[in-house]
């Protein structure tokens, strides 16, 4: 069955489209007879005039999208959509920030909850944000402490010495991730940063020294492994984030990232998260559960041959059907 499928989503000209996991869902969604539209989350409407239970609508343009780079993609002019009847499928594909904008966006996705599948989830995505949802396998992760004051950060630096990593609770990409090193010396300045620009707490771990031997990203579709590849830090670079420089490789799972991903894989699948991406450092160490905008199905198909796309475009597939049925 053809779907029609709205795809929530940061600017098609900024994407770089050798990467972008969202372009190759597309391209996967496509392939399959499914049309698409594009819109901003910022044209979002919510109307309660016509009686109970309100209208979700967005200004959405019909899009075709092609590997072509320069060229990836075709719009026609945009047109007011009602998110319940006009579509099947809406993928919730911005990036982060994680901010109250994009809390909102969820909000009123949540409404259409019986209508249309929305995936991810907005309802898990809002209460399961990277650096947060996380701390429920505390046990696979390594030291970890949230906080806002120095004083504080400085007690769990004296119990855990050595470089530190800070980083915000709600950044993305390895933006905004700083090293400390063992005598503390620019703590205080970062504490004093983070907490003039983010009205949230910032969040601090041991520095893994492993992470030299990469920053695995884990791909699970509807709770099952489908995938992974081995992000290692670039020239002079401690952080391995794709986005700053990163590069990748194949991999395999440790006995270990496989425990991790059984443990968490049916919560995923009954919070309604059908793609999320996991990183974990040294083949031991969990550090973010992905589940906004995840990333890394292009080089995991590309590494392995597979087609994580097509595995995504299965799940969400079986769970509409079985929304139209019940």
């Amino acid at each position: 069955m053809a779907l029609r499928v709205a795809v929530q989503m940061d600017p098609l000209e900024t994407i770089n489209i050798a990467g972008d996991s969202s372009f190759a869902l597309m391209l996967a969604a496509q392939a399959r007879g499914h049309s698409l539209l594009h819109y901003d989350v910022r044209s979002l409407a919510y109307d309660t005039s016509e009686g109970a239970g309100g209208r979700l609508t967005s200004w959405a343009s019909p899009i075709t999208v092609q590997r072509v780079q320069g060229d990836h993609y075709t719009r026609d002019e945009p047109r007011l959509i009602d998110l319940a009847t006009d579509v099947d499928v809406v993928l919730m594909r911005q990036d982060p920030p994680f901010d109250l904008g994009y809390i909102t966006g969820t909000h009123l996705l949540e409404r259409l909850a019986g209508t249309t599948l929305v995936v991810n989830d907005p309802v898990s995505v809002r209460n399961a944000p990277e650096k947060v949802m996380v701390l429920d396998y505390a046990r696979f992760m390594p030291p970890t402490f949230i906080a806002r004051r120095v004083e504080d950060v400085r007690r769990f630096h004296a119990a855990h010495p050595g470089d530190l990593v800070v980083k915000p609770l709600h950044g993305n990409g390895g933006k905004a991730v700083f090293r400390v090193p063992a005598d503390g010396s620019n703590l205080g300045a970062l504490a004093e940063l983070f907490g003039q620009v983010w009205p949230e707490p910032f969040m601090v771990q041991p520095f893994l020294p492993s992470v030299s031997k990469g920053d695995k990203r884990i791909v699970l579709v509807d709770g099952e492994i489908a995938g992974a590849i081995n992000r290692r830090p670039g020239e002079g670079e401690f952080r391995s984030n794709l986005a700053v420089g990163g590069s990748a490789e194949a991999t395999q799972l440790t006995a270990r990232e496989e425990e991790i991903c059984a443990a968490m894989g049916p919560e995923l699948k009954r919070l309604g998260l059908v793609f999320v991406g996991i990183d974990v450092i040294g083949g031991q160490w969990l550090t973010e559960i992905n589940v906004t905008s995840p990333t890394g199905i292009v080089a995991i198909d590309r590494f392995n041959g597979s087609d994580t796309g097509a595995l995504i475009w299965d799940a969400i597939e079986r769970r509409h059907a079985a929304m139209t049925r019940s």
